[in-house]
């Protein structure tokens, strides 16, 4: 089979999973054909009639065919050679063989090169309805089996979270002891591009509730007065276009996860709504006069600073702490240099089969400029940097001239600039001057904010008091 059959038979076969099966009937005997096809359309199958083994070849290749009803004894060619014709074509298909009681041990061969199962001549029309029923029933479960073996698949790759740093190894340990609970909330604080939604995912698909659905909204991205309907759903009539009911993520959502991306960006009114959501389980459609109630996770994403909205007044103060009962926060990877390159390297591999190449990594001058620069966009950016790279080399190795203009001329900050003299003499530096160093690094890039220091670092506040103290380590002004 050339491609482009190829191609127009895995293109149709998708489109007619959405239709009525499909049956093609091999026999040379015409009142056979005629039998079969009017039993089977009664039955609300969509038949096709051959009478040869080129015929039915013929056939597979320009329609859409679900099982095949195979008479072993065909005028052209011999039914076990059409088996494997039609297998080596498709083996998704499904072949009953049609035999006579002589014939029983050609039935077994058939079997034995594919055959779905055989049904002796003559034979009641009851008894080979039921086996076509439990043939395309077969082949349902097993498809819905792949399926479910491919989501899970994506499912396992888009909700594992890599690293080695001690930030995304804290990440991990803190997911995994959320993951056990079955309710509590989780607010997901870091910023644009450092894996919010990837956390979700870890979430969701190592919990108890990883069997029901995981559903996601971008706030930011819908307009309030979309956001209420997407989220709640709508009863018929609530408004001129609501034409029939339709049901929200929230209650599509039921017995699984709701990620609330971008929440800060939602208004009072629905974050209102969103409260008594998470307090009671229950809501309203648009339009609605019942409330439903709803067995649920909220997971809830910003990459804005919920604690200064609360005090400005802009974010309900009752739900940022109904949210916060778990926070994961997501660290920048200017924090985690150890992972820059080991996610560069996944990235190349996934770029590797996209692109059909078979680049090895880095030079080491386009190393040390990864390491150095400040990854303003974060792991996203540290992904698209890497696509461009691979798009533009067609050597084994990435060097400095395919990364971005960006990259090559990184202005180090003056404390860095500092921290990195101290760090070429290394020799020199003992536990406590690492540790001092580390603590006012944190500080400063989380701006002297204590409360967010302690959570990064892992320890409480009076801990870090009394580090602050001991190294006499003051805020610049």
């Amino acid at each position: 089979m050339g491609e482009g059959d190829l191609f127009r038979h895995s293109f149709t076969r998708d489109i007619g999973k959405l239709m009525r099966p499909s049956i093609l009937i091999v026999d040379d005997d015409e009142v056979m054909q005629q039998t079969l096809s009017d039993v089977l359309k009664k039955r609300g199958y969509e038949t096709f009639s051959v009478g040869s083994g080129n015929g039915a070849l013929s056939m597979i290749k320009k329609n859409i065919i679900d099982l095949i009803l195979l008479d072993m004894r065909l005028p052209d060619i011999d039914g076990l050679e059409v088996l494997k014709k039609i297998k080596e074509f498709d083996t998704e298909i499904l072949v009953i063989i049609m035999t006579a009681y002589s014939d029983v041990q050609t039935a077994v061969s058939a079997m034995k090169s594919g055959a779905y199962d055989y049904i002796n001549k003559p034979f009641e029309l009851e008894e080979l309805k039921l086996l076509i029923e439990k043939g395309l029933e077969t082949k349902s479960l097993i498809n819905e089996v792949r399926r479910l073996h491919r989501q899970q698949k994506e499912n396992d790759q888009n909700s594992h979270i890599y690293g080695v740093s001690p930030q995304i190894h804290y990440v991990k340990e803190l997911i995994g002891m959320i993951s056990k609970t079955h309710k509590t909330s989780v607010l997901i604080q870091g910023e644009s591009g450092t894996g919010k939604e990837l956390a979700a995912n870890a979430v969701h698909y190592n919990s108890h509730r990883s069997e029901k659905p995981l559903m996601k909204i971008n706030c930011s991205a819908i307009p309030d007065s979309l956001l209420e309907s997407e989220l709640f759903g709508y009863e018929k009539g609530a408004f001129t276009d609501a034409k029939n009911t339709k049901k929200g993520l929230f209650e599509l959502a039921d017995g699984g996860t709701v990620f609330l991306d971008e929440i800060g960006d939602m208004n009072p009114f629905l974050q209102s709504k969103i409260l008594r959501v998470l307090e009671n389980q229950t809501f309203m459609r648009v339009g609605g006069e019942r409330e439903i109630k709803v067995d649920i996770r909220i997971i809830a994403a910003t990459n804005k600073d919920l604690e200064t909205m609360v005090k400005e007044g802009v974010f309900r103060k009752d739900l940022y702490y109904r949210l916060k009962v778990m926070v994961v926060e997501m660290p920048p990877l200017r924090d985690r240099v150890e992972d820059i390159l080991l996610l560069s390297n996944l990235f190349i591999e996934e770029n590797n089969k996209e692109y059909n190449k078979n680049i090895k990594g880095f030079s080491d001058e386009a190393k040390k400029l990864m390491a150095q620069y400040y990854w303003p966009g974060n792991v996203r950016e540290l992904k698209n940097v890497i696509e461009r790279a691979m798009i533009l080399t067609d050597q084994e190795l990435i060097t400095p001239k395919h990364l971005p203009f960006e990259l090559k001329h990184t202005e180090k900050l003056p404390h860095e600039k500092n921290e990195q003299k101290i760090l070429e003499n290394i020799d020199d530096l003992s536990m406590e001057n690492m540790e001092r160093i580390h603590l006012s690094k944190v500080l400063k890039r989380l701006e002297w904010n204590k409360s967010k220091a302690a959570k990064f670092l892992g320890i409480s506040r009076a801990t870090l008091r009394s580090k602050i103290k001991k190294y006499n380590l003051m805020q610049d002004h």
